[in-house]
């Protein structure tokens, strides 16, 4: 009765109202845009509710696509990452539970979705520059992509109206539907105070953040080498979006990435994230976790192919260095004074430091030890072999040669166009397609005359990328080899025949203002030294300056006191 327009085809004024609370003339069934709004007592004051269609969204007449939003795409994405980690093992409480929570908290945040607007505020267009982008907030449309992790949507009591609904906006919303998703070119303005505006590798910090809190047996170096083989859905996931989900123009540039996501931006958007979020305190890391110091080194000792006795030996350094404790494991969000725990990196630390203990890895005094086993092994018929760590060298650096071949390959040949084609615009759809089957039809051809062999595919996911075996007759497994050839009993306790160790650095950096808490380079090392941390940059996929940061931390934790006098000593007053 309130809604005296006149109709702009028959101009009469007898309005009657949709199930889904639009406006139609009577007279002669046109249909408006205009929706009713009521007040609604039974919710807090000063609160307006819009009601909304709950029907499919807006077909576009052109295409055949909807109007839909750039979260509403990531929003895909963490579904599908979400349902490749349960399928790799990963309990189902990350998915449907924490995962879940996590990014229907950032909405929040971010004033995306599950936000309350005071009645007399009046609605902008979208904005990414404080954070502010409107989103569909009812429940059957912000969890049509996401409705799966979580059984029960519940009410989700929120009064974010959609742009599309909104007159002011009406007419801008309509153009770029057309070409994609509503908030697309908005989305890519760059703006100093805009925060943690989601991207691709965020979606990949979300699931780790989320493995991390359910204290899952996957560490970060795991997670991304499971995107390098496509177990994990990351590069060209945009193809599975669903049909009516167009893209087009900006969203090609928000979804369409051409490069592998980087350890450290993964890690250190993670903590941002938590911090962002307020998030509480991570369940504790105990030392029956498998994060824990104690247990990955365990794992890379197997897969680095050396003795099982070593594993004493880095257990006696995590205790003597104190970076086993739940206070320093466990990460709590916002806190600057503590230090964000790799924890991949600092178990292959360990066995660094622990292998400089007992070998020193000077390129001198290693080669003595191994030519000393060698000689026992010989005389030895009785006792299982001595350790050489000359042999394992040569078995380690011949595989390691192999491997790094193959990985280098496969990034070289790997096709960054995915197989669906992308096109900006409606009108270049056609041509697009064209030249994309003369592409397909020259590359079959040429591949046929050239005889190339067909891409392999993906390997079987699996934690392990080295696997030896103590059946084998060849002696390649070094398992079950004694270190009795280099340690030495001493009051009840066996110790390095090496007495001596050479420090990476007397003076750590700051890690905030240099970004490494050392200076690395290959020349100011030894090669044995290099040699190692090489083997563990492939293992975690990471740049060797960052394992050699964290020895560099342990160093100066396990020889604090020594460090302090050497320094009192030498800053001192001269007498």
């Amino acid at each position: 009765r309130d809604f005296n327009e006149r109709c702009a085809q028959c101009s009469e004024v007898n309005w009657g109202l949709t199930d889904g609370g639009r406006f139609y003339c009577r007279s002669c069934h046109n249909v408006t845009e205009k929706i009713t709004e009521v007040e609604n007592t039974d919710f807090t004051s000063n609160i307006r509710i819009q009601t909304v269609s709950k029907g499919l969204r807006k077909q576009e007449k052109t295409d055949g696509g909807c109007e839909w939003y750039v979260c509403e795409g990531f929003q895909f994405v963490l579904r599908k990452q979400a349902e490749a980690l349960e399928a790799l093992g990963v309990c189902p409480q990350m998915k449907d539970e924490v995962l879940w929570n996590f990014w229907r908290c950032y909405l929040q945040k971010t004033k995306q979705a599950y936000c309350d607007r005071p009645a007399g505020e009046t609605v902008r267009p979208l904005s990414v520059c404080d954070s502010s982008t409107d989103v569909d907030s009812d429940p059957e449309r912000l969890s049509l992509l996401y409705s799966s992790l979580s059984e029960s949507e519940g009410d989700l009591q929120t009064d974010c109206s959609f742009v599309s609904s909104t007159s002011k906006v009406s007419e801008s919303t309509s153009v770029r539907s057309r070409s994609g998703s509503v908030d697309g070119s908005l989305y890519l303005m760059k703006n100093p105070k805009e925060k943690l505006r989601m991207t691709m590798p965020m979606t990949l910090s979300f699931c780790y953040m989320a493995l991390l809190w359910v204290r899952e047996t996957m560490t970060l170096s795991e997670l991304l080498r499971f995107v390098f083989e496509g177990h994990i859905p990351y590069l060209n996931v945009f193809q599975h979006f669903p049909e009516k989900m167009k893209l087009r123009g900006p969203d090609i540039k928000i979804f369409c990435v051409e490069s592998w996501p980087s350890y450290e931006e993964v890690f250190n958007k993670m903590h941002e994230l938590a911090a962002f979020l307020d998030l509480p305190r991570f369940p504790d890391i105990t030392d029956s976790c498998f994060l824990h110091p104690d247990m990955l080194c365990m794992k890379y000792l197997m897969e680095a192919n050396l003795p099982d006795e070593m594993h004493n030996w880095t257990c006696r350094v995590v205790k003597k260095t104190c970076i086993g404790e739940v206070d320093f494991l466990t990460l709590v969000p916002g806190n600057k004074s503590t230090r964000k725990v790799k924890y991949d990196v600092l178990a292959a630390a360990v066995i660094v430091v622990v292998l400089k203990l007992l070998f020193l890895l000077d390129d001198k005094y290693e080669w003595l030890l191994s030519d000393f086993a060698q000689e026992r092994n010989k005389n030895n018929k009785e006792d299982g072999p001595y350790f050489e760590l000359k042999k394992w060298y040569k078995v380690l650096k011949c595989t390691l040669d192999v491997e790094q071949k193959k990985l280098d390959e496969r990034r070289a040949k790997y096709l960054w166009r995915c197989e669906k084609p992308l096109f900006y615009s409606a009108k270049k759809k056609s041509k697009v397609l064209k030249r994309r089957q003369i592409v397909v039809n020259l590359q079959n051809q040429f591949g046929r005359l050239s005889g190339s062999v067909q891409p392999a595919e993906k390997p079987n996911p699996s934690s392990f990328q080295l696997s030896w075996s103590e059946e084998n007759t060849d002696g390649s497994c070094f398992h079950g080899h004694s270190l009795k050839g280099i340690l030495q009993e001493k009051r009840g306790l066996l110790t390095a025949v090496n007495p001596r160790y050479w420090l990476c650095t007397l003076k750590l950096c700051n890690e905030k203002l240099c970004g490494h808490l050392a200076h690395y380079g290959e020349a100011d090392f030894p090669q044995s030294y290099h040699f190692v941390l090489r083997l563990f940059s492939f293992l975690l996929r990471i740049e060797p300056s960052y394992i050699h940061d964290e020895v560099c931390m342990i160093e100066h934790k396990l020889f604090n006191k020594k460090l302090r006098k050497k320094t009192k000593y030498k800053t001192g007053p001269r007498k």
